[in-house]
This record gives C-alpha cells, structure tokens and sequence, in this order.
C-alpha cells in the first residue's frame, strides 16, 4: 500500500493504531507542533539533541502540508494526537482541524521505524513487530541539553535483540544518523535509571527470551518528557508509535542523508 493511501485510511479513521510496521519501506517521523513563539528554541534543543530530535522537515506557521509527503495535513494524517498543556495531557485526538491555530510550527522528527525495516532486511529479527505490539519506551535518568524552556530526560526505545546480531544491529543503524542512529546503552537498563523492564512508560513490553540483550536508542518521544517537565504552555505531539508516513523510501532518505 502506498504512503498517499495509507495516509488516507488514517484521516478517514479507517487505520487508528500504532504504525509499527506499516508502510516499512517508507520513511515514518514523529511530530511536535508549537506556538511561533517557542520555535526558535525548539530547533535550537532539537540541534543540540540531534540523536532524539533529529529534524527532517520544519512547517512554517499554520502551514499543513509537509514537503516530504505531497497532499498530506499535518492536523488529521497520524491517528492519535497528544495535547499538553502546561506539562500536563489534556487531550487525546484523531484530529486536530478543531483546534488548529495559524501560529503553529509543525516539526517532523526522524522516526526509528525507519531503520527497523533495515534491521529486518538485514536478517535482524524485532519481536515487537513479530507480535503486533507498539515498541516499548522508557523515560530514563539521561538528561538532554537545555535550549530556552526546554529541557528535560532523555526517552529511549527498546528492542530484544539476539547477542550474536547485537553488533550488527549496532553497525546498520548507525547508518542512519536522522534517525537516531546508534544506539544509545546496551545491557542492563538500570544503568539509565530503568528500574523495572516489563513496565515500559510508553508502548507496550516485548518479553526477553533466552540469549536476548536489551538494547536502548533514543526516541522521537523524547519532546513529550520535555513538554512535561518544562511545562511549556501548549505543545502537541503524536501519540507513542503513532507516526507520520512519507512519501519518501528509507533508500532515498539514506542516499540523500
């Protein structure tokens, strides 16, 4: 299915869960949209954290289509929307053309959804996806780099991987720096302040098997912990494992990465 028609199916309400594994040849990102006036600063955290806020595209304010995804909105083609209001979650919505301002600035943030799919074309297999689940994500005790009002920790996705292919799950995606790239801890997650691993903030857990090791990259939902713990006054994000999907192959991206 192409990415035009699976984003149709989201708008119309027809797909309304995670896109784990949908569209996998095509680029996913993640979202978060601001007031003009927190832009500036949000780009400057986003550079000063490129592993979890790597910026594929900006929307300048009220702008709804996304150059990465020709006929796209921004306000109705992810299926689940977060809402935070000073640091708190006041709304979950499918939509957002009922709130929408035109001093919105729309961020699409690399996804690393996108490098799954060359994990699994590299023989790399990912449980979550086997099993239909949204991939587990914790808020961890790693800091990121203040820019303005934002600041705050660190999240990370975790994927069981099998320890002889924990190398070269290391090695395939750190060819995708705009996505996160390497990952960011290997091994036991109390080393970055993971206190219980079948209890994951975000997503839903994958059970480890036997000769399986954790392995931690940081993640797109990094800017909701910050909406939270900087209080911004009015942040929107798409919900955990909710993506955007481009029109862009993961082939195109990397080569022109």
């Amino acid at each position: 299915m192409n990415p035009s028609t699976l984003r149709e199916k989201i708008r119309s309400g027809e797909h309304n869960t995670h896109t784990s594994g949908l569209g996998s040849d095509y680029v996913q990102a993640n979202l978060a949209i601001v007031p003009k006036e927190y832009a500036f600063d949000f780009l400057l955290f986003a550079n000063r954290n490129p592993k979890s806020c790597p910026i594929i595209d900006v929307l300048e304010p009220g702008v709804v289509e996304s150059a990465l995804a020709a006929g796209s909105d921004i306000r109705s083609d992810i299926p689940l929307y977060f809402v935070y209001e000073n640091g708190k979650l006041t709304e979950k919505r499918q939509d957002l053309k009922e709130i929408w301002r035109d001093d919105f600035v729309s961020f699409l943030i690399g996804c690393s959804f996108t490098f799954e799919s060359a994990l699994l074309k590299g023989g790399v297999p990912l449980k979550h996806i086997e099993q239909n689940k949204n991939v587990a994500m914790f808020i961890t005790n790693r800091q990121t780099k203040q820019a303005g009002e934002f600041s705050g920790p660190v999240v990370v996705s975790m994927r069981p991987i099998k320890n002889e292919l924990v190398q070269k799950a290391i090695d395939v995606t750190a060819q995708f720096p705009n996505m996160h790239g390497s990952p960011i801890h290997v091994g036991d997650p109390k080393e970055i302040g993971i206190e219980d691993i079948s209890k994951p903030d975000f997503g839903e857990f994958t059970e480890f098997g036997e000769g399986e090791t954790p392995v931690f990259w940081e993640c797109g939902v990094t800017p909701q912990s910050v909406a939270i713990h900087s209080q911004i006054p009015f942040v929107i994000t798409h919900a955990p494992g909710h993506m955007f999907i481009t029109d862009v192959t993961n082939d195109e991206f990397l080569r022109n990465s």
